[in-house]
């Protein structure tokens, strides 16, 4: 795989994510906002792009979404729960969404 086949996936994946980003914010906007980790600011940017200018934003060469985790610890429990009953997805759930809240606690927004 070439070097341009890689600018050209993360550009698809940018504008999937926005457009996304947008219809969550549409359906569901605290819920979307908890789920994207944004805050209002974000939200109503996000909401007021018009499709030429998410086209133009997603043609950049760098990810816009990123994971929600700053610490492999944390996605290390999410994949490697050794007590994994059929509670996997409502406790990698959990995980995820603990750090949403630590963050904006430490940016005293909550």
């Amino acid at each position: 795989m070439q070097k341009t086949d890689h600018l050209d996936e993360i550009q698809d994946l940018n504008l999937a994510y926005l457009l996304l980003a947008q219809r969550l914010l549409n359906e569901d906007r605290t819920a979307a906002m908890f789920r994207l980790k944004i805050d209002d600011d974000m939200a109503d940017l996000i909401l007021s792009l018009n499709a030429h200018q998410l086209t133009t934003l997603s043609r950049t060469n760098q990810l816009l979404c990123h994971f929600g985790h700053d610490a492999a610890d944390r996605l290390r429990q999410v994949v490697d729960n050794p007590r994994d009953n059929g509670l996997s997805r409502f406790h990698a759930s959990l995980l995820m969404a603990g750090h949403g809240v630590e963050g904006l606690v430490a940016e005293g927004k909550a």
